[in-house]
């Protein structure tokens, strides 16, 4: 017997294909599922009648809560985790008002590793098991975030956030020292453990050109390493953009002059995206990550999932913390099914679970690590009790199927609803 190898029984959740491509049957559903772990890894998982023996293998049942890939937030910035819910107008107005004042705080590599434990505690207390993060200009944001994260041995990616115009003077850096910085940064983290490096210029309005090509550069000197930024988010941005780069086609080209387009590019939020845009990000095979919360939060706009995902596009889900309001993947996913009533298409609650899991890991490159409950895959899970609330437990018992007995605590769960999460295959 393996010492580490662990076997959970429950309901278990796991896919075969994109939903969106191939319909909820993509979707596999054991009522009476298992789950077999070893060494931080799934090595099997499927009906419980069929599991094969592993003599005196602890066994942990799970009864009727629900056993799946732990949740993937492919977009959020850590260092806004105290000014999340805060009161605010449009995008530039909110930057100004709150985050800027907050990020000057961390060049203390004290008060930054205080919020970066902060942070992912209540990651976890909602079951999200990876996260890609933006940081601050300063180092130490980011050796904080992954001081954090490698204790807890988890798999996150983040980035120093790199900016040298239209900011405070205390959130300016160079084009030198983002490069430096930058590349310092991911000699020390990238690939170390479970953790990844993260290209990061917040956007364009943010960086000069110089600044840009020289993260371009950085980039196409590491191109195993993944590029986050924003995108198309506010349509007063859109203007702003067009006026500092008035020799780019659309918002995407400011990046693609600088070698900031590419397939391991992660482009949050693209809601007001041109048709050449789309193509672009099509053809380079691109992530896009949906951020509903902060998307209805900071009033900008409607996201396109249905046309985006029928185009084959690469999209993921994140809460954006702090533009967004909740730290919650299940409330992020209601707020993606609220968005696309409005947009007149209703999703179904397999297309939303992938989309937080399998979706997300795409979005990042990392969907054959991570997001799936499946052999060979990481064991980061999420247990679910899908009775939580006595509201929630009231409309699932009258469900007639599995779907409708999920679908109340995406729509209504909280952090009540996550009963167990597991780290590489170790309970926390």
């Amino acid at each position: 017997m393996t010492e580490s190898r662990h076997i959970l029984l429950g309901q278990t959740l796991s896919f075969t294909a994109d939903p969106f491509v191939a319909g909820a049957n993509a979707a596999q559903h054991n009522t009476h599922g298992a789950v077999v772990i070893t060494d931080g890894q799934v090595i099997w998982a499927g009906p419980a009648d069929q599991l094969p023996s592993f003599p005196d293998s602890p066994v942990t049942n799970y009864g009727d809560n629900l056993i799946m890939a732990g949740f993937v937030d492919a977009h959020v910035h850590y260092p806004q985790t105290p000014m999340i819910a805060s009161w605010g107008k449009r995008l530039i107005d909110w930057l100004n008002d709150y985050t800027f004042p907050e990020e000057a705080r961390f060049g203390d590599d004290g008060y930054a590793d205080e919020i970066a434990s902060r942070y992912f505690d209540l990651a976890l207390a909602h079951g999200t098991t990876t996260m890609c993060s933006f940081g601050t200009i300063h180092p130490e944001s980011v050796d904080a975030f992954f001081n954090q994260a490698q204790r807890r041995g988890m798999r996150a990616l983040a980035g120093k956030t790199c900016m040298d115009c239209n900011a405070p003077d205390t959130l300016r850096d160079t084009a030198q020292a983002a490069y430096d910085d930058s590349k310092t940064l991911l000699e020390r983290w990238h690939n170390v453990d479970r953790l990844g490096y993260v290209i990061t210029p917040r956007f364009s309005p943010t960086s000069t050109p110089k600044q840009l090509k020289a993260l371009g550069a950085l980039w196409a000197e590491h191109p195993e390493c993944l590029m986050q930024t924003h995108l198309s988010e506010q349509v007063e941005e859109i203007a702003w953009v067009s006026d500092l780069f008035p020799e780019a086609r659309d918002y995407l080209d400011t990046y693609e002059m600088h070698g900031l387009l590419g397939a391991n590019g992660v482009y949050g939020h693209a809601i007001h995206l041109t048709d050449r845009e789309r193509d672009r990000l099509k053809e380079f095979g691109a992530g896009i990550v949906h951020c509903p919360t902060s998307n209805t939060f900071i009033g900008s706009g409607l996201f396109d999932m249905a046309g985006l995902k029928a185009q084959g596009q690469r999209v993921g889900l994140a809460t954006d913390t702090g533009g967004g309001s909740s730290f919650s993947m299940l409330r992020t996913m209601a707020a993606a099914y609220e968005i696309g009533q409005l947009n007149g298409t209703a999703l179904h609650p397999a297309q939303l679970l992938w989309l937080a899991t399998q979706g997300s890991a795409q979005s990042l490159r990392l969907e054959n690590k991570i997001g799936n409950l499946a052999a060979g895959m990481d064991a980061d899970l999420v247990v679910l009790d899908l009775a939580s609330t006595p509201v929630i437990a009231q409309r699932s018992e009258r469900a007639d199927s599995f779907w409708e007995a999920v679908f109340p605590t995406i729509m209504m769960g909280d952090d009540r609803a996550i009963h167990d999460v597991w780290i590489a295959g170790r309970r926390v």
